[in-house]
């Protein structure tokens, strides 16, 4: 591993035009990483503990925001809009 990370810094040492392409592609990956990570942890759709909680998008409060972005949406003044089960 460590020989072809010296091969990797002595290519970038005689071509400086790649490193904003290792850095934009690092990025990149780390990114899309950390997202799908947020949505494996994050979204009601998710079911990881099927026997205690195997429907946890019912038990979710209709105030609590799990999309990423919103626009000129308060979660906080959301009524419960549906029958409990």
């Amino acid at each position: 591993m460590s020989s072809m990370l010296g091969t990797v810094a002595k290519q970038l040492k005689n071509h400086p035009a790649l490193i904003p392409l290792f850095i934009f592609i690092g990025g990149g990956a780390t990114m899309s990483m950390l997202y799908l990570g947020r949505l494996a942890l994050k979204n009601p759709d998710v079911s990881w503990d099927r026997k205690n909680n195997p429907e946890p998008w019912n038990k979710m409060d209709p105030t609590h925001q799990y999309k990423l972005f919103t626009v000129n949406m308060d979660y906080s003044k959301l009524k419960k809009d549906r029958p409990d089960f």
